[in-house]
């Protein structure tokens, strides 16, 4: 008889990008082994596992919905993913001594790192320092429990011994996937999106708008610097920003740069990154995330070559400047030049790209990651 999983998350529908994707496609992958249970904000897309969605964001609501759904499932896992459900989970289950139920945590990033990361950058620091000081405690409170930890990071481990002390705490690190839908389609059916910007090359850049994630933003304020700089090299190199509209960026925009907006269905965004030509990740140095971004895995995944900064591969330990992509310097110009050389000679990066592919075949599919998952999983079931 297969255990019974509740997966808590903070998933959301309406924006199926960013923290929605791991609980979603976990969750899918899980049915193998499991028979899941979904709650989330908005559980509208989860249409393979019975499922409830909250609506709000508010501690109380995620425990009253947390004890309803131990009551009427009986799962015998719990495994919350971030902090907010990890909270909820931990509260119900502490006062439900009736419950014979494991808790596994899951941890998509250190939270406090990334807010003291951004202090000096951001437009309130005051509210930051804030938001710093509820995570640190709500993380620890969390790491203190005792509860296993799936960590979406290598980072993730090295910073909860920095900032508790805590060395003995279970931590595993289980990182991000990709869908099948971007690893294994090769054929081009659709019509080129870019069409009417060629013979540019098309350098594209994922950065919808999430909440509560900055990194984001600086993403698009360095693309928009580095396409300043290439501007006289318009009929080269064109960048394009899916997830963002144009109207949402006060400043005036260089005549190389085309925000696509949010691509609401999945084959639209797909064919806009199978048809770029390079797969950029600009982000600054105080643009921290912890677990590994999404976007870098689905340009891999689509054979695309990636050109990013230091703090664009972070969570991506395994892959290597000249092995697998071009890490470039820090600043915007020093991002401009890279991508600019590589637009000379994407015939003899094509070896970095093909490696990178193999890697991502071989060990980052959402199917393999979900099976890590449920090995750790299962270790916690209590007799």
């Amino acid at each position: 008889m297969s255990k019974r999983l509740l997966i808590v998350s903070t998933l959301d529908s309406t924006q199926p990008f960013g923290a929605f994707t791991r609980p979603f496609y976990l969750g899918q992958y899980l049915l193998k082994y499991f028979e899941v249970y979904h709650l989330g904000l908005n559980c509208s897309a989860v249409d393979y596992a019975p499922s409830i969605s909250i609506g709000s964001r508010s501690l109380s609501s995620y425990i009253k919905a947390v004890q309803k759904s131990i009551e009427d499932f009986h799962p015998d896992i719990v495994y919350a993913q971030e902090t907010l459900p990890g909270l909820a989970a931990l509260i119900s289950l502490t006062f439900n001594k009736q419950t014979n139920c494991s808790l596994v945590l899951d941890f998509h990033t250190f939270s406090a790192f990334e807010y003291w990361s951004r202090l000096s950058s951001v437009a309130n620091p005051f509210k930051e320092f804030l938001q710093l000081i509820k995570t640190y405690i709500a993380q620890g409170i969390l790491i203190f429990s005792g509860n296993p930890i799936i960590a979406a990071g290598e980072s993730t481990p090295q910073l909860i011994r920095q900032w508790y002390g805590k060395k003995s705490q279970t931590i595993f690190c289980i990182g991000n996937g990709v869908t099948e839908d971007l690893i294994d389609v090769n054929e081009h059916f659709e019509i080129d999106p870019y069409r009417t910007l060629r013979p540019a090359k098309i350098v594209v850049v994922v950065a919808p708008k999430t909440f509560q994630f900055p990194s984001n933003d600086m993403s698009v304020s360095m693309t928009i610097e580095a396409a300043k700089y290439l501007e006289n090299h318009q009929q080269k190199v064109h960048f394009v920003v899916i997830g963002r509209d144009a109207k949402e960026v006060e400043e005036v925009l260089p005549s190389n740069i085309t925000f696509v907006g949010f691509l609401p269905e999945r084959k639209d965004f797909v064919t806009h990154i199978k048809y770029a030509d390079i797969g950029l990740l600009p982000f600054p140095k105080q643009a921290v995330a912890g677990g590994a971004r999404n976007k870098a895995l689905d340009y891999f995944a689509s054979k695309k070559l990636v050109v990013s900064t230091p703090e664009g591969l972070r969570g991506l330990e395994e892959f290597h400047h000249q092995k697998h992509l071009l890490i470039s310097g820090n600043s915007a110009q020093e991002v401009a030049n890279t991508v600019l050389e590589a637009t000379f000679n994407l015939n003899k990066y094509e070896p970095l790209v093909e490696t990178a592919y193999s890697l991502i075949r071989e060990r980052y599919s959402w199917s393999a990651k979900a099976q890590m998952v449920a090995k750790v999983l299962m270790q916690t079931v209590k007799q």
